[in-house]
């Protein structure tokens, strides 16, 4: 407890000067910013035209990071940096058993995530550096043809998980050879398998013939539309297809498994223990998501269906395989709206929360601005925009 709370101290200590320094587009861990925000910058990047991407994920990112150049990088001198250091070389201790560790920083340390992040601050400026933003007058490149602009490619990052965006196929390769590089300097890799190029509209020009790509348990791909539904460039042009932010399959699958685990848990436990329990994990879920598209590709809707399948085999069970008097039991017209799953108790009436009530829309969130940080002194922009948290 000394400890966690010396780092807490340290923490607090280095976090304001490192918020002035780092990237507009690195979201995880830092105060303020979240990973909705990541996503709606993705949004923001390919609402209007259709990108590669290269999504990438660092191997094994927080057990490698080399010590010596982070603490070069920390900039710091005497008894602050020795305590940095033997924090990171501290060990870790598993079932009784202490294992040394010589690189990483240590999992579950109130100073680590501040510490990673330092790490891989100044990813976004050395793409920045390759590929700056060059108007038609500029010099001629092998990227850029004179008379033409060129806009930088968009690198957004959360922790250890981030992706480059860019309208040119060649410019997203050398991205992945300068990232590897850079990478190399801190004693990381970016991992093969998590690592790919797509195409976000097009699978035709994606290595794996797939479009779209996963980020924070969203799936982001543009999809073609017709020419009345069709998405419109901010001079209103008709672009051809549409942009829609959905949970991955793999988050959907692993939602439903938990919610069939606590109904099999509560094979034998009241209605209302049953709903005192799900409730919160529906809405939990139905929050993540709730800036995204899951109303518009009937994904909220399907979840409902899936849990009303296994909430009736639980009632179906309990009625001795009557499901009409499982039906009547168990599901009541309330406000207006039939098959509600509620009970009563104590004379107070406990409803199940459906995923379809939460509002949902992948336009309306506002993203944070990029070089802002709760320590900048702007009260009126933060009070306005936490005030809700």
């Amino acid at each position: 407890m000394y400890d966690r709370a010396l780092q807490g101290v340290v923490k607090n200590a280095l976090e304001p000067e490192w918020e002035a320094h780092f990237e507009p587009n690195s979201y995880g861990f830092r105060p303020g910013r979240s990973c909705h925000d990541a996503i709606k910058q993705i949004k923001n990047c390919i609402q209007s035209k259709a990108k590669f991407v290269l999504d990438a994920d660092i191997a094994q990112c927080f057990d490698r990071i080399n010590h010596r150049e982070l603490l070069t990088r920390l900039g710091l001198q005497g008894k602050v940096r020795r305590q940095i250091a033997a924090w990171l070389k501290s060990g870790v201790i598993d079932q009784g058993v202490f294992t040394a560790i010589s690189e990483g920083t240590p999992q579950g340390g109130v100073i680590s995530p501040l510490l990673a992040n330092i790490a891989l601050h100044g990813l976004e400026q050395v793409i920045l550096k390759e590929f700056p933003e060059l108007r038609e007058r500029n010099r001629e490149t092998w990227f850029h043809k004179k008379g033409t602009t060129f806009l930088s490619p968009n690198v957004i990052r959360y922790a250890d998980d981030f992706v480059i965006l860019h309208g040119d196929k060649t410019v997203v390769q050398r991205c992945r050879e300068i990232v590897s590089e850079w990478l190399n300097g801190m004693g990381l890799e970016l991992k093969p398998e998590k690592t790919r190029l797509s195409h976000t509209f097009k699978p035709e020009l994606s290595e794996d013939g797939k479009a779209g790509f996963d980020f924070l348990g969203h799936h982001v791909q543009q999809y073609p539309s017709g020419k009345y539904q069709s998405a419109r460039s901010t001079f209103g042009k008709i672009l051809g297809f549409n942009t829609l932010i959905t949970p991955t399959k793999k988050a959907s699958k692993v939602h439903q498994e938990k919610i069939k685990e606590i109904i099999i848990k509560h094979r034998s436990s009241t209605q209302v223990a049953l709903i005192d329990e799900l409730n919160p994990v529906i809405r939990g879920w139905s929050n993540y998501y709730a800036n995204s598209d899951i109303k518009t590709v009937g994904e909220s809707s399907r979840q409902d269906y899936l849990t009303y399948l296994k909430l009736r085999r639980w009632a179906k069970r309990r009625c001795k395989n009557n499901i009409s008097a499982g039906h009547e039991k168990y599901w009541h017209t309330e406000n207006g709206s039939n098959w509600v799953f509620s009970a009563k108790k104590d004379k107070k009436s406990f409803k199940l929360n459906l995923h379809r009530e939460v509002t949902c829309s992948s336009n309306q969130y506002v993203k944070v601005k990029g070089d802002k940080s709760p320590y900048d002194g702007d009260l009126v922009y933060w009070s306005t925009r936490m005030g809700q948290s």
